[in-house]
């Protein structure tokens, strides 16, 4: 069935009766609850993903995202009315389907440009199945220009079609948070629609609007669309670094950062972000190259784009020399140090791993303390790190006491029942220090220097005087 050039509230009907058939490349945490959101909305949808065990597991009705909500019920709801299955074909799957939509992972390569191999590889598939009326949809992040310069070329090639003549061709952006992606996709985000020409955006914009309560952003090309979410990503990258960048200076200064933050965004032009041990998971830290990239093409160097990304990515070695710091006060020879890490996800309540800082940290102080250890009730296991069963069992091994993660289950931990001197790096500013047991060392991100907390109280006891403090900007380990 043909969707390019239809008349929208045609268009929304066979959507609701189920005469509409999407298919989705790429079935990660991003293509199933689109998947999802495109089941719910009447379409009868084929996943594809060159992943075989995962293919087989969808088939079967499940699948491994059971920390979002609504995602197994709905594939396996979609399963047995046989609405939805799975396939690693992506030839066929273009043949039968009148939607495709790209959402595969998009990846920097060595040289920290946009890695497109699964890109091309996918346009091709896309291409050789590609029939008069199809609409193509990208959804994952790329860098501007994407679109137009690299996946319309190629579908073109393969397909022997002239986008926006016979086939649809538009950029409109996954706006997800881990978590809450259904609800993101349907209730949260307006959807924002860039084609290659009026009637692309407006057959992708209608069919959206039965799906995205909020409604459509029609733009005018994909550019446009495709720099918006960049953009987005980018914003925060920079807020962040600022916000480190503080941290550093209230550290140095014996400023409470979390005080003076709280104070300067009651003023609603204000908007700092918070600090931390680094920025994770698949956008954040990617982003910034894929504008970097392109703005290279143009002779262009985004000077503070690169500047903020070198100060998160630093936050790790930054978060080294707190330790550092924190030892030195315990009187414990950081060689001789055994660190426990709590969280190893990229943020609080997800399990996703992918570029967390943890990881970072940890495989930063590999050789330079004696040994090192990680909790995380979201992830109890992970290659390549040595993991406890629990907290108690991490405290009780451990010298000293990383935060790097802010999940809510290490928001309230009350550990004045150990009955030692603990050493805190809290990389998340999430531990209430007055939950320390007595004598205990805590230093945040930003927090004010070191503190020496009296168990129950979270009063300063003391501040040594001002000396000669170690650069902790700069690592020397």
């Amino acid at each position: 069935m043909g969707v390019l050039g239809r008349d929208p509230s045609d268009l929304k009907k066979d959507l609701a009766e189920g005469k509409i058939t999407v298919a989705i490349y790429g079935m990660g945490r991003v293509g199933l609850p689109i998947a999802v959101a495109w089941l719910r909305a009447g379409a009868r949808v084929i996943g594809v993903d060159i992943n075989h065990g995962l293919v087989k597991t969808l088939n079967e009705g499940r699948t491994p995202l059971e920390d979002e909500p609504g995602i197994n019920e709905w594939i396996k709801k979609g399963v047995e009315e046989a609405k939805f299955y799975s396939t690693s074909d992506g030839i066929d799957a273009s043949r039968k389907s009148d939607i495709k939509i790209v959402v595969v992972p998009t990846t920097l390569n060595s040289k920290k440009r946009l890695d497109n191999t699964s890109l091309i590889t996918v346009a091709e598939n896309i291409g050789k199945g590609l029939k008069r009326g199809d609409v193509v949809i990208l959804e994952c992040t790329v860098p501007p220009l994407t679109t137009e310069n690299l996946i319309k070329p190629i579908l073109e090639k393969e397909s022997g079609l002239i986008a926006e003549t016979d086939f649809g061709l538009a950029y409109s952006p996954e706006r997800i948070y881990e978590g809450r992606a259904l609800q993101d996709i349907e209730e949260n985000y307006p959807k924002v629609v860039g084609g290659v020409g009026p009637r692309s955006t407006e057959a992708v914009a209608s069919l959206y609007e039965s799906i995205a309560r909020k409604g459509v952003i029609r733009l005018k090309s994909p550019r446009e669309a495709e720099a918006s979410k960049v953009f987005e990503g980018i914003y925060r990258d920079v807020n962040i670094a600022l916000a480190n960048e503080f941290a550093k200076f209230c550290n140095s200064a014996g400023i409470d950062f979390m005080e003076a933050r709280k104070a300067a965004n009651s003023q609603p032009f204000c908007h700092i972000h918070l600090p931390g041990i680094g920025v994770g998971g698949l956008c954040i830290p990617i982003y910034p190259y894929f504008l970097i990239g392109t703005a290279e093409e143009f002779g262009l160097r985004l000077t503070l784009t690169r500047s903020a990304r070198r100060i998160n990515e630093g936050m790790p070695l930054y978060t080294l020399n707190l330790l550092k710091v924190a030892l030195k006060e315990a009187g414990i020879r950081i060689r001789e140090a055994k660190v426990g890490v709590l969280g190893l996800s990229f943020r609080g309540a997800v399990k996703d791993t992918r570029l967390s800082p943890a990881l970072a940290f940890i495989n930063l102080i590999k050789g330079k303390v004696a040994s090192v250890k990680a909790y995380d009730p979201w992830v109890p296991f992970l290659d390549g790190v040595e993991t406890c069963s629990s907290l108690e069992g991490l405290v009780n091994w451990s010298d000293a006491l990383v935060v790097a993660t802010d999940h809510p289950d290490f928001k309230e931990i009350d550990l004045r029942n150990f009955k030692k001197r603990l050493v805190v790096v809290d990389g998340r500013n999430i531990l209430d220090p007055a939950l320390l047991p007595e004598r205990s060392i805590y230093i945040g991100i930003g927090r004010g220097s070191r503190n020496r907390i009296e168990t129950g109280t979270g009063i300063e006891i003391g501040r040594e005087k001002k000396k000669a403090r170690p650069n902790m900007n700069e690592g020397d380990a």
